[in-house]
């Protein structure tokens, strides 16, 4: 009982001074926070809101893309404004943003020096002590403290893992460490106190490539980052070991050996009144890039499914293999608006060094603001034995043309009859 009262003594301490210290911190730095608002010009209400928060005396605020991203994509038809601590509203310009890691630059007009918040020189330690400022649901500004838990180990850009509280309307506002000074911005959580962090060096970077030469047209800077993005993406993954596996009875699929690129898998083996045996993969890359509301690039999708008839003819089972690719389709959010409609082009294939022949369908829809970017959409389906088939399908959404050849290229070639 002794030892139950000690952790417990223990426990309200630990909590006592960790509410102490945000406390002190939120005193310190209130000044500095802002709610940044987009607002609809012609209905004068606001759109969306989230944090910001400033770095520098002359005014420069940081916040995240997705918050003004329907100003940075339709600058007349909104306006940015911020909130202060006391209650002051205005108009903010927008500067600069990086939208791979989903961050802005907006600036505020000032008479006279301004505090700010200090950008660490350093790194957190994992396990280290952070606290995050923001503005959930649009309920005023708030600190809560969490822990740093390192890098997201499955994710192509750095994302800290942030174990805390951060709710919609925190993003875009810093997390700090004991000292105040900024190691993290806050960008997405997963519930459970799950939260992401974008490292507050790629805000640096930001910052300091904005003071040598700001953008002279941000959606050209925008361009540029997404199609760098999509280079060293696919660059990783195509000069990465192609592991091949096999799938049910007799197909051979390629796992791309990359962390970020996860599998799973499913069959209906259990299942003794199934007329066609399936085992099914699934790999994915567990992120992508928001562009707005309702356009998502940068996420790849790659599915195989084996079927083998048990007791069915051969043209039955041909009717119920239709009915599978008939399912396939881009797995991105797109718009109208923003990407043209698919253009297809249908092939029997047999690749070099191969013993599979296919029926390959390969589209593509190009983005209407983004030239030299396109969604890819590949599915080819085995057409060469009679109550077996391999399906394969993948989706690309935001590369080059000459990156999508090449992948769909050594795709092709890396799914095979065993």
């Amino acid at each position: 009982m002794k030892a139950i009262f000690t952790l417990f003594f223990i426990l309200v301490s630990f909590t006592s001074h960790a509410a102490e210290q945000a406390e002190e911190i939120f005193a310190q730095l209130t000044s500095s926070l802002y709610q940044i608002k987009l607002i609809d010009k012609a209905s004068g209400e606001k759109s969306s809101i989230g944090s910001g928060f400033q770095i520098s005396s002359d005014g420069m605020i940081a916040t995240n893309y997705h918050v003004i991203s329907s100003y940075a994509r339709h600058p007349t038809k909104y306006r940015i404004e911020y909130l202060d601590n006391l209650g002051s509203t205005g108009e903010l310009t927008l500067k600069s943003v990086d939208v791979i890691n989903d961050l802005a630059l907006v600036e505020r007009e000032v008479t006279a020096p301004m505090d700010y918040f200090l950008l660490s020189k350093s790194s957190p330690q994992k396990g280290e002590k952070l606290f995050s400022l923001g503005n959930p649901h649009d309920l005023g500004m708030i600190v809560v403290p969490g822990t740093y838990n390192g890098l997201k180990k499955e994710s192509f850009s750095d994302r800290i893992h942030f174990t805390g509280s951060i709710n919609s309307g925190m993003s875009g506002g810093p997390v700090v460490n004991k000292d105040a000074e900024v190691v993290g911005i806050n960008v997405a959580t997963s519930g459970n106190q799950i939260g992401f962090l974008v490292p507050h060096g790629k805000l640096i970077k930001l910052y300091a490539e904005f003071k040598k030469s700001p953008p002279a047209d941000i959606k050209k800077q925008m361009a540029s980052q997404l199609l760098a993005s999509q280079n060293e993406l696919m660059s990783t993954l195509l000069n990465s070991p192609w592991q091949p596996k096999q799938l049910g009875a007799n197909g051979i699929i390629p796992i791309i050996d990359v962390p970020f690129i996860r599998c799973w898998g499913d069959s209906n083996t259990d299942k003794s009144d199934a007329l066609i045996l399936a085992a099914v993969a699934n790999c994915s890359l567990d992120e992508d890039t928001y562009l707005a509301a309702n356009l998502f690039t940068g996420n790849i999708e790659i599915e195989f499914k084996h079927m083998q008839a048990k007791e069915l003819s051969d043209s039955k089972f041909y009717h119920l293999y239709q009915q599978q690719i008939a399912r396939a389709g881009a797995g991105n959010r797109a718009g109208k608006g923003d990407v043209s409609e698919f253009q297809c082009q249908h092939d029997l294939t047999t690749p070099q060094n191969n013993n599979m022949t296919s029926k390959s369908i390969f589209c593509t829809r190009a983005y209407k603001d983004f030239p030299k970017l396109f969604d890819v959409l590949y599915l080819g389906a085995s057409v060469d034995k009679g109550q077996q088939a391999l399906v394969s399908h993948f989706t690309i959404a935001g590369v080059s043309q000459k990156n999508a050849m090449a992948f769909t290229h050594k795709f092709m070639e890396a799914v095979s009859w065993k």
